[in-house]
């Protein structure tokens, strides 16, 4: 029997170590396992019905049996649970739920009823089972201290935001990983002639890596920390905020294969969209898309050299070699987007009904910027100025830079001109602009992601209120904004943070079961919570009349994205400043919300 003994140890280690990317590995930190002796039903002779029951305390979606039966059982047939695995001696058995069946419910037995075959003549095999619940997560971050005790608590918030970005990882992760329930995945991610593409963040609630919005929030996040290294600093998240941009970074840098060669995507959304499952256990083809000089793509050729220009800003005190290469990189990606002025999509079809850019003279003038502000040469200047759109922006997101490149070319020139820009924009945001307001005082753009454009708004406007621009209007307004989605109407749209907010946002691998138990589009639609907190991320948001359903089938609302908390968290980081230098609303008796 220690040889049995033995086999099931390594079975269940294997299990245990095949998943100890996602939780921590200990069944006891998780739960204790239910038990069950086998109920033999009937014994024909080599054959018999049998069932474990459990009864719940608590909701199980996804589970783990582990059954040790007292002789050979050659083959299981299980009704709603499938065979994980068996050892050599068919006396271990490893069942988890069918993908259809994922759901069992508090106050309910679980059955686990099947027909098996076993050896050795009458009477069957007596049994035992023990029932591990795979939809248990008790991965819960403790709240950063509130140091400055303003209203919402600024120092989580940015340690929340960056966890999120750190759920969002593709390719192999660190020793350090924060976050249990994730591990390695896409590890096979190729370029055409094999180039390592692994890395980069996945957009959304899918497995995609669109570099175009990627490009974008790395370049966001990269100017948030250049214009408030003292708030995340103080925070104590300067070491995370870097390295949360040098995940991408990297990536991009990898994208970038030569002087006219850049891959821009990574995953087909077609078949990655039709998967509901986690990013360690996808098997779909990943195919890679790239642009060249016979099929060029100006606006994510730009967007990622900002990206990369941003970047070698914020990594020049810290790694000078690192801040080299990605300035050299940037340069050649400039040179190339300024020679080919075509949309990307136009070239890469597959981004087409995704990430298809309006226009591509933001994009231009944006990279212009960037590099501009990393090399002070004038001729990067010169063709963002040519470029430069003196209408008020629509909205600040990974398609449009309006209010972006009408902000820095004001805070590199001082020219009027810019200023008018930026002063028309915002009258046109404001109340009784262009722009409608929610009952509950939140600018509202578009109902796809509401939130991520009053915020990319809001951090716009605290970034002109510290250039002089109407100080006191622009950060109580752009306060409200962020305290909206922080709790002001009751409910904290950033989820973990707050006593109420989203538990089921519209995103894969947080909704799925700890493995091996499986995940499916089953899931997708149960009602049920997500197993996993996907701790900072900011949803979509409300709709116009501030409605809002925490379905995960609501992928209007209620999705996530990597670029949804970009301004937001450079909002928020900008609030932490003001506190920092007691200017912040709160200090200065200017804090009424909603701004009307």
């Amino acid at each position: 029997m220690r040889y049995h003994h033995l086999v099931l140890l390594a079975l269940t280690a294997s299990l245990l170590q095949a998943s100890a990317d996602h939780r921590d590995g200990s069944i006891s930190k998780r739960q204790e396992a239910l038990s069950a002796d086998l109920t033999m039903n009937n014994d024909w002779g080599g054959r018999f019905d049998a069932k474990f029951s459990f009864p719940l305390k608590v909701d199980v979606l996804g589970y783990l049996a582990n059954i040790t039966f007292s002789k050979p059982v050659s083959k299981l047939d299980i009704s709603g649970g499938q065979v994980y695995s068996h050892s050599t001696d068919n006396l271990h058995w490893v069942v988890v739920n069918t993908p259809d069946r994922p759901a069992f419910h508090a106050g309910t037995t679980l059955d686990l009823q099947f027909y098996g075959n076993y050896e050795g003549g009458s009477p069957g095999p007596t049994g035992h089972a023990t029932l591990i619940n795979e939809g248990i997560d008790t991965f819960k971050p403790e709240a950063a201290p509130n140091t400055e005790n303003s209203k919402y608590n600024y120092n989580d918030v940015l340690y929340k935001s960056i966890l999120f970005y750190e759920a969002q990882r593709s390719g192999k992760l660190p020793a350090n990983k924060r976050i249990p329930w994730r591990g390695d995945s896409a590890l096979n991610d190729k370029g055409d002639k094999g180039e390592d593409l692994t890395g980069g963040w996945y957009d959304a609630g899918d497995h995609v890596k669109f570099n175009f919005p990627m490009a974008y929030t790395t370049t966001v996040l990269a100017w948030s920390y250049l214009l408030y290294p003292d708030a995340y600093e103080a925070a104590g998240q300067k070491d995370y905020i870097l390295d949360c941009i040098k995940w991408p970074l990297d990536y991009l840098l990898k994208c970038h294969t030569g002087p006219e060669e850049l891959y821009v995507q990574v995953g087909d959304a077609g078949p990655d969209h039709s998967y509901w499952g986690s990013p360690e256990t996808m098997t779909m083809a990943r195919p890679a898309y790239k642009i060249t000089a016979s099929k060029p793509g100006t606006d994510v050729t730009m967007e990622t050299a900002a990206a990369m220009a941003a970047g070698s800003l914020a990594f020049k005190d810290k790694d000078p070699a690192y801040s080299a290469t990605l300035l050299e990189h940037a340069k050649q990606l400039w040179d190339f987007g300024i020679k080919y002025q075509v949309k990307y999509s136009d070239s890469v079809q597959a981004a087409a009904g995704f990430y298809r850019s309006n226009n591509i003279t933001d994009e231009v003038c944006w990279g212009s910027l960037w590099l501009h502000k990393a090399t002070n040469d004038d001729k990067y200047l010169a063709e963002a100025e040519k470029q430069f759109d003196p209408d008020p922006a629509w909205g600040q997101s990974w398609d449009e830079k309006t209010i972006g490149n009408q902000l820095l070319l004001y805070l590199a020139t001082k020219k009027d001109n810019y200023k008018t820009s930026i002063l028309n924009s915002f009258e046109g945001w404001f109340p009784g602009g262009k722009v409608p307001y929610t009952p509950k005082g939140l600018p509202f753009r578009l109902e796809w992601g509401s939130l991520r454009y009053a915020s990319n708004m809001a951090m716009a406007a605290l970034v002109a209120a510290d250039a002089g621009l109407r100080p006191a209007e622009y950060r109580r307004w752009a306060m409200c904004i962020i305290h909206y989605a922080l709790g002001d109407t009751g409910f904290s749209y950033l989820i973990g943070f707050g006593s109420k907010y989203p538990h089921s946002p519209h995103h894969r691998s947080s909704s799925c079961p700890n493995p091996p138990a499986p995940c499916g589009s089953y899931v997708m639609s149960m009602k049920e919570p997500n197993v996993h907190t996907l701790y900072g991320a900011l949803v979509g948001g409300p709709g116009q009349q501030d409605d809002y359903k925490d379905e995960r089938t609501n992928y209007v609302n209620n999705e996530v994205a990597c670029d949804y908390n970009a301004g937001f968290t450079g909002a928020v980081a900008a609030l932490k400043h003001l506190y920092l230098t007691k200017q912040h609303p709160e200090q200065t008796s200017n804090a009424q919300c909603p701004y009307r």
